[in-house]
């Protein structure tokens, strides 16, 4: 049966030029999937007739089709699912919307930059290649599409400014490159409802000398994670880890580091959205803000620095002790759903775009659908400092080749705007619980259904949420230098080196291959590596990298979970 098309559909109709047939299947679509929305169902369909009057006219230039990719988090298959087949019915222009690991995005975007030919017309890749798109100059600055080529494709009530992650995906021009499409962060996974038990917080106390709760420190962490694994052991005769992480040699071991693992720890230097002169990789620019100087403390870096091995040392030995022995031979994939089965206490790294699937994982969730678990602030390192970037977050990131075909481009860049308008953007951030407009995050829907969510949403409506930042413009070559990271790591988890002759090596290596960039050329601010020195020259307790602590373990510190709530409803960090 067909839909009957309201009187505003049918007026916008008029209005427009758009065909009977584009309008009512935009009408379906907003009546049965596009709901809630920030936007009224009138604002809804006005928009739609934009996108329909905009495809239009690159329908009538021979663009029938179009292929774009991401990597496979639920967020992109309902994209590629539901969104793709919606932009298909309303516009008339086909969407083939590939999911592929994430490892297989880079290594076809490298391929294709390498080549000087896009793979696919749109791309959606992490922000941190951010660096990387600055200085080869093959990605479409969009601050420059949007007002040029790309201006009448550019919908009118994108509203840029209502988008939490622009600041990522803009480069040291000033530029914007991408357009954020999804985000999620690294934060501290814990099970409430063990935490609050009365036995378990005397006899923690009675050890310890000091509370049971969310850690501050990594101290702190450490205590908890022994406490569980070697104290409590059993919990409903089910035995219990204070600790989960993933230690396989994979590509997705490098991204336990680069996503600010060593940050956490305190290796960089001070600033939002990553550390100056010395970022969370251990990259050292120079004066500028923008050449990379070196990533070894002979150079100036930090990636070998002693908080460096620091944080590489408690990683491999944390795992070995307190989490379950399996962790040592899993991926990032096959660890993410384990604390959702009821034997982990604890995750000091855990990414919140597991949040969709653990809300649905019954060990872990209430009789009336409240989670047992809830999300807090990553703990820091003892050479972490206030003003320091607290962890990671990820800004999957819409990205378009200067290569492309203009129309094809504009195609692409149309159904890029189409799953972030305002009209699906809610909806899509309810089904993958991952977020890019303020004005989502802030919706009734959000406040009435929090609780859910094990404390998401208080962490994105608070100014807490800006210190958790993607990688920055100091990584010259995101392909080229993450690959080092996964396979040196391997190395100090399986006892081939020590963490801190690991370290060494993977600060060679990206030397080396900072050097060879050096002498390629790049159209912005390629590297230009210091000389070799004296380490001890460049080792400071005013800025990184920092000299060794002779105590790496200070008091544990914890602070209540509701304390903390309290002060992201208030507007306060902590």
């Amino acid at each position: 049966m067909k839909l009957k098309l309201t009187a505003f559909a049918a007026a916008a109709m008029l209005a427009s030029g758009a065909s009977w047939a584009d309008m009512q299947a935009a009408q379906k679509w907003v009546d049965q999937e596009f709901q809630p929305s920030t936007l009224s169902k009138q604002q809804q369909l006005e928009e739609m007739k934009w996108f329909i009057a905009a495809a239009d006219k690159l329908k009538a230039k021979g663009v029938k089709e179009i292929s774009v990719v991401s990597e496979t988090i639920d967020t992109h298959v309902y994209e590629s699912k539901t969104l793709a087949k919606a932009f298909t019915e309303i516009t008339g222009i086909t969407v083939r919307h590939d999911l592929i690991q994430e490892g297989d995005v880079v290594e076809k975007l490298q391929t294709s930059m390498q080549s000087g030919k896009s793979i696919y017309d749109g791309w959606i890749s992490d922000s941190d290649l951010i660096g990387t798109h600055y200085r080869y100059g093959a990605i479409e600055p969009l601050s420059d599409y949007m007002n040029g080529k790309g201006k009448e494709f550019t919908n009118p009530n994108l509203d840029l400014k209502d988008f939490i992650g622009t600041s990522f995906t803009t480069a040291p021009d000033g530029k914007l490159y991408q357009l954020p499409d999804q985000q999620f962060a690294n934060l501290y996974w814990f099970r409430a409802d063990w935490f609050e038990r009365q036995d378990l917080k005397d006899k923690f106390k009675a050890k310890y000398g000091y509370d049971l709760g969310v850690p501050v420190n990594w101290s702190a962490y450490e205590d908890i994670a022994n406490f569980f694994t070697n104290d409590v052991k059993e919990i409903d005769g089910k035995k219990v880890y204070g600790h989960m992480d993933y230690g396989k040699k994979d590509p997705s071991l490098g991204w336990r580091f680069t996503d600010a693992w060593l940050s956490m720890a305190g290796t960089a230097d001070k600033g939002i959205p990553n550390g100056l002169p010395v970022d969370e990789w251990g990259i050292r620019v120079a004066n500028d803000k923008c050449t990379p100087v070196g990533a070894s403390v002979s150079r100036g870096g930090a990636t070998n620095s002693p908080a460096a091995v620091y944080a590489l040392t408690k990683y491999v030995d944390w795992m070995k002790k307190y989490a379950p022995p399996q962790a040592n031979g899993m991926t990032f994939s096959e660890a993410g759903p384990v604390p959702g089965q009821g034997e982990i206490a604890q995750q000091i790294f855990w990414y919140t775009a597991f949040t969709a699937p653990m809300t649905k994982a019954a060990a872990v969730i209430n009789q009336d659908g409240t989670p047992k678990w809830r999300m807090a602030p990553g703990p820091h390192g003892p050479y972490w400092k206030d003003g320091m970037q607290n962890g990671y977050q990820d800004v999957g990131s819409w990205t378009f080749f200067k290569s492309t075909p203009d129309d094809r481009k504009a195609a692409a860049w149309l159904y890029a705007q189409f799953v972030n308008a305002k009209t699906t953007s809610l909806k899509k951030s309810i089904v993958g619980v991952t977020f890019v407009r303020d004005s989502d995050i802030r919706h009734e829907y959000f406040t009435k259904n929090a609780a859910k969510y094990g404390g998401l949403i208080e962490f994105y409506r608070s100014p807490a949420r800006v210190a958790w930042t993607p990688t920055g413009t100091n990584v010259p070559d995101y392909p080229k230098l993450a690959q080092l990271w996964w396979k040196n790591v391997a190395t100090a988890v399986t006892g081939e080196k020590t963490p801190q002759a690991a370290m060494d090596t993977l600060a060679e290596e990206m030397d080396q291959v900072m050097a060879r960039l050096e002498r390629a050329g790049m159209k912005n601010c390629a590297p230009k590596l210091n000389p070799k020195g004296d380490p001890n020259k460049y080792l400071s307790d005013t800025g990184a990298p920092w000299k060794k602590l002779a105590n790496e373990k200070p008091k544990g510190e914890t602070i209540a979970y509701d304390k903390l709530l309290q002060a992201w409803k208030e507007g306060r960090v902590k």
